[in-house]
């Protein structure tokens, strides 16, 4: 049989499928992993984002002013680490997509994207900061349904693991302002803090995602006119959320993968993103 590429029309038509969020908790998780090991190869591009219990532990005199403008990547790192340590993992968000944005269809009138939901975090009992914990819950965050029915976080390590979503170099990995996403994403998989040197995590970092790492918040300095979150970065790109709510990280991975094709194309058509790869907004190494 003769293969034939896939027409103008085709395109549109599978533009126009509606995208739905998978929700992924401890009885599909198996299942869940399964699709995305099947799809790995042809959809190489993950598109990430996490929901965390916010930040608890500042320096001295911070005050929650955004520590991270004025001080070192090092110390940047060793507050994310002190934070990261005490803290426990609440949800991920994983888009897969090919190198021109199409999501996989597994073969239905729909498009999909992950949301994986973990039973880690007691919001009665662990350490949080309660503002985020309530912006959490206006964006439909149900905390006891985690609880109850959540994924544990050394079992989704061990299938992320052997998911060939990571320590796979032909995988790209798209975030935004990610330097925390990473941090919880590495203490799972490693099954331990973080290391107590930033250089020995970008090791770390490296090994497991790989050389083509995107963080869209470092990738804007060298973008004109573009600053401030992934809401604000999105609208000025004219970007829309095609489902669900901010702050729900399958929702928010798709934003940010639908910014990063954006600015791809009106910023990078010439040279190409690759020469920014590898480095997170905030732990920069000269």
């Amino acid at each position: 049989m003769v293969g034939t590429m896939p027409s103008d029309d085709d395109d549109a038509a599978e533009a126009q499928k509606p995208i739905v969020i998978r929700e992924v908790w401890s009885d599909n998780l198996e299942a869940e992993f399964d699709v995305i090991r099947r799809l790995v190869d042809s959809f190489s591009f993950v598109s990430m984002d996490t929901e965390f219990p916010g930040v608890v532990i500042y320096p001295n005199g911070c005050n929650g002013v955004p520590y991270f403008r004025q001080r070192s990547p090092k110390v940047h790192y060793l507050l994310l680490k002190a934070n990261v340590d005490l803290l426990n993992l609440i949800q991920v968000g994983l888009t897969l997509s090919d190198a021109d944005g199409n999501l996989p269809d597994l073969g239905t009138e729909s498009r999909y994207i992950w949301q994986f939901n973990f039973k880690d975090f007691d919001v009665a009992r662990d350490s949080h900061a309660y503002d985020s914990i309530e912006l959490l819950r206006r964006q439909g965050m149900d905390f006891e349904k985690n609880r109850e029915l959540g994924i544990d976080s050394v079992r989704f390590a061990q299938l992320m693991m052997s998911s060939g979503i990571v320590c796979n170099e032909s995988v790209s990995w798209v975030t935004f302002h990610s330097a925390y996403d990473f941090g919880y994403l590495v203490k799972i998989l490693t099954g331990r803090n973080l290391p107590a040197e930033m250089g020995e995590f970008l090791q770390l970092l490296r090994i497991l995602f790989g050389a083509r790492v995107y963080d869209v918040k470092y990738m804007m300095r060298f973008c004109d006119s573009l600053f401030g979150g992934l809401d604000r970065v999105s609208k000025t790109l004219e970007v829309d959320r095609v489902v669900g709510k901010c702050h729900q990280a399958g929702s928010d991975s798709l934003l940010t993968l639908h910014a990063f094709q954006k600015i791809r194309q009106v910023y990078f058509s010439k040279d190409g993103p690759e020469k920014y790869a590898g480095v997170l907004y905030g732990l920069e190494v000269n």
